[in-house]
């Protein structure tokens, strides 16, 4: 009889799974082969990138990623668990006569998020509405911006502070969107979106096409010379700032004579108003599927028959052309050829619409461990441009104040680069470069380091520069 093999104990993230032969663990990353714990996704290189590079000279642009030699990224690279130990990689390789040193690790990060950046006109929730995936709240819709809606999600108290399915669907989410895949959510309140980086957005089963010129008041300024011949009215429906031609000072300047046409809403300055309807998936983000619901009142004294009236949403995606009969009531009519081309011109100045993802974490004391045994001293470092950071080989944005916080662009990056553990957290690459004289400094782990051509032992995955599709 012969005795099964017994199973290993992985301990690259607090789970601490037994793994049986020939299985994985509860993240698949890592399994047990024949008795020994290996990683089932190989380390990715990027091909015609250089983690050497000096941070002072004029011909160095600021790219860590450039130049004829591979950058080693994170992704692959294993975690530094339980943080006693050095990074995985740390590697040293020679550029422009300058040594640097390359620390590379996969963070476990329950401290993480997306913010998620939506192109959109539509209505698709309130600020402060609730993000559900599955049911369960994995964050919320933030401060909309030009053009764009809003949303953050993740972070540690949906991972750790809710129930076992809030965390493990709110991790499932934050995985499925840094790997660049579409994530299906309900806004309470509002719209169901289908969110993917790099892709437009569909909401409410509608793929979205434009991203707005501007608002309202933005189109007249933008376009009102080329309305002045063809048109008496202009009114640009918009959900926060309704445009009117006539009253905006652009109008004003180019001598357009009021048309007695008033809109609804609360008027601000003149020629822009605000709330004309309630928000919605109609005309420039309102409720509003006939745009002659927007107009309040028309003035007898001031209006005239024939009066061309000209209406048109912020993409340029819905217009439409009236002309007063003798009761002063609009009627369609056909438009001049030159109202159809600067529909067209608006839509031709809107952005396609897509989706953004940035990555958003904060590197721990023990991940900033696994780089000096004095962890503050690469805050410090990092703080004073000396360390550069990247996820996945993405360049990052270094939030201000204290700690290591980063934010990245998830389709700058490899595909596959994130995975998770199942406490649940995800785990992200994330890459410290910097002279080999500062990591001497800042008490690196000076005996660990390996040289480049060590690393590349050939089984490594290689990608290009630009391999985020």
């Amino acid at each position: 009889m012969t005795d099964r093999p017994e199973k290993i104990r992985c301990d690259a993230c607090p789970v601490l799974c037994f793994i049986a032969e020939g299985r994985s663990g509860a993240c698949d990353r890592y399994a047990n082969q024949q008795g020994d714990l290996i990683r089932l996704d190989p380390l990715t290189v990027i091909e015609n990138g250089g983690p050497a590079v000096p941070f002072i000279g004029a011909d160095w642009d600021g790219d860590i990623v450039q130049g004829h030699r591979p950058f080693v990224t994170a992704i692959g690279a294993g975690t530094t668990y339980p943080d006693y130990k050095p990074a995985p990689f740390i590697v040293s390789a020679e550029t422009h006569g300058v040594d640097m040193v390359t620390v590379v690790t996969e963070g476990i990060f329950s401290y993480c998020g997306v913010k998620v950046k939506i192109d959109t006109d539509r209505y698709i929730g309130e600020e402060r509405a609730i993000v559900r995936v599955d049911g369960e709240p994995v964050g919320h819709v933030m401060t909309s911006e030009y053009g764009s809606k809003m949303l953050s999600l993740g972070g540690v108290d949906h991972l750790t502070g809710g129930s076992k399915k809030e965390g493990r669907i709110t991790c499932d989410a934050l995985l499925a969107l840094c790997n660049c895949e579409p994530v299906q959510m309900e806004i309470e309140g509002g719209a169901v979106v289908t969110v993917q980086a790099g892709k437009a957005p569909v909401i409410d089963g509608e793929h979205e096409k434009l991203m707005r010129v501007g608002c309202g008041s933005a189109a007249i300024g933008m376009f009102a010379a080329q309305w002045r011949s063809h048109a008496d009215e202009v009114i640009v429906v918009d959900d926060h700032i309704t445009g009117v031609l006539s009253e905006h000072q652009a109008g004003v300047l180019l001598d357009i004579p009021p048309s007695g046409i008033r809109v609804s809403g609360r008027r601000s300055t003149p020629g822009r108003y605000f709330q004309v309807a309630e928000p919605g998936t109609g005309w420039g983000g309102t409720n509003i599927e006939d745009p002659l619901n927007v107009i309040k009142t028309i003035n007898p004294k001031v209006a005239w028959p024939g009066l061309r009236l000209f209406m048109i949403s912020t993409t340029g995606e819905q217009w439409a052309y009236f002309e007063l009969d003798n009761n002063l009531e609009p009627q369609q009519a056909e438009p001049s050829e030159a109202l159809r081309l600067s529909a067209e011109r608006v839509a031709e100045n809107c952005e396609p619409s897509v989706c953004s993802v940035l990555f958003m974490g904060g590197a721990g004391g023990s991940l900033r461990a696994g780089v000096t045994e004095n962890p503050v001293q690469l805050t410090r470092s990092v703080r004073e441009t000396l360390t550069k950071v990247t996820v996945g080989g993405a360049d990052t944005y270094l939030w201000p104040g204290g700690g290591i916080t980063v934010m990245a662009d998830v389709t700058k990056m490899p595909s596959n680069a994130f995975g998770y553990v199942p406490t649940p957290a995800l785990v992200a690459p994330i890459e410290f470069t910097m002279s080999r004289d500062d990591y001497v400094a800042l008490g690196g782990y000076v005996d660990e380091i390996r040289n480049v051509a060590d690393v590349l032992d050939g089984k490594e995955r290689r990608v290009g520069v630009k391999a985020a599709e």
